[in-house]
């Protein structure tokens, strides 16, 4: 379907999210900011959409690394007005790393200030229409999705992907998690939605059909919490994979012994020592296809 002519989408990929700009008669707006290894890009991407103009907004949906990465960069270009959600207020002010989840991933953030919070219920007005912020908790537990009924138009985040949704986070540390998916998920059915615009991938219309796979997933982790675990060591390595392009595997075992949620997964559900969990790790990677062994290196593949 064809977007609004206030919206465009710049689909990223995963290691960077989607950004969508909002180009209304007086305001402009962008929603998430991607990767901090890819901010000059973004800043880039939306200079260019903006044609001269301003931009005046940003709006993060959740201050994972990937969505909220370039702010730094778009602040300092633009001193644009920045909105989070309002349960992550007082770590942003703090600049409070281990509760950003910064440093338990290993992944980087340049440290950005903010203007308002956005809360479960605020309603917005981007590229002249009517939004509506709602809780969307599962991956995230303050991540925000922002819903148009006008134009039956969700920005999902990582709550709901065509092919799933983002890894369960909070289920790492011992969290409830995969409760909290289900019920964004109904949230999500509840909804009058032709158009879904994911964190991740491209927009779809199928809602249906995402949903379906989304909540049969959700029951398959719910069955067995370390399907979840296995999948979050992967994610994490792809994406550390992604940012470095290459990795020592001598490397591997010190690195993902550093980090937090590395730590606690294979802690609390898969049990393996460091050296089975790096070997573990990397022949997942390579069987999927997303990673090639080559001369004692661990080597992207896309």
């Amino acid at each position: 379907m064809t977007l609004p002519e206030t919206m465009r989408v710049f689909e990223r990929g995963w290691l960077s999210s989607n950004n969508i700009l909002f180009i209304g008669s007086r305001e402009t707006a962008l929603v998430d900011s991607g990767y901090a290894t890819h901010a000059e890009q973004t800043v880039a991407l939306v200079a260019h959409a903006l044609q001269g103009r301003k931009l005046d907004r940003l709006v993060n949906t959740h201050l994972h690394s990937d969505h909220c990465g370039g702010n730094a960069a778009l602040q300092h270009t633009y001193a644009c007005l920045t909105a989070i959600p309002a349960a992550e207020a007082e770590k942003v002010r703090a600049w409070d790393t281990d509760a950003l989840t910064y440093k338990a991933t290993g992944q980087q953030c340049p440290r950005f200030s903010f203007d308002d919070t956005i809360a479960p219920g605020d309603v917005l007005t981007l590229g002249d229409m009517t939004w509506q912020a709602l809780g969307a908790p599962g991956h995230d537990p303050h991540s925000l999705i922002l819903y148009c009924a006008d134009e039956r138009i969700l920005i999902s985040a990582d709550a709901l992907w065509q092919n799933g949704f983002g890894v369960v986070f909070p289920e790492l540390e011992g969290e409830p998690g995969f409760g909290e998916v289900r019920a964004t998920l109904e949230l999500i059915a509840s909804l009058d939605v032709k158009l879904v615009i994911p964190g991740h991938g491209a927009p779809f219309t199928d809602v249906g059909k995402a949903l379906e796979t989304a909540f049969s997933r959700v029951d398959y982790f719910m069955a067995d919490p370390a399907r979840n675990a296995q999948n979050a060591i992967k994610v994490l390595l792809k994406f550390l994979l992604l940012e470095k392009q290459s990795i020592a595997l001598g490397e591997l075992e010190p690195l993902m012994a550093g980090m937090y949620l590395f730590r606690e997964s294979n802690r609390r559900y898969l049990k393996k020592d460091e050296s089975e969990l790096a070997h573990w790790a990397v022949a997942q990677l390579v069987r999927a296809g997303a990673a090639e062994v080559k001369a004692d290196r661990l080597v992207n593949k896309d």
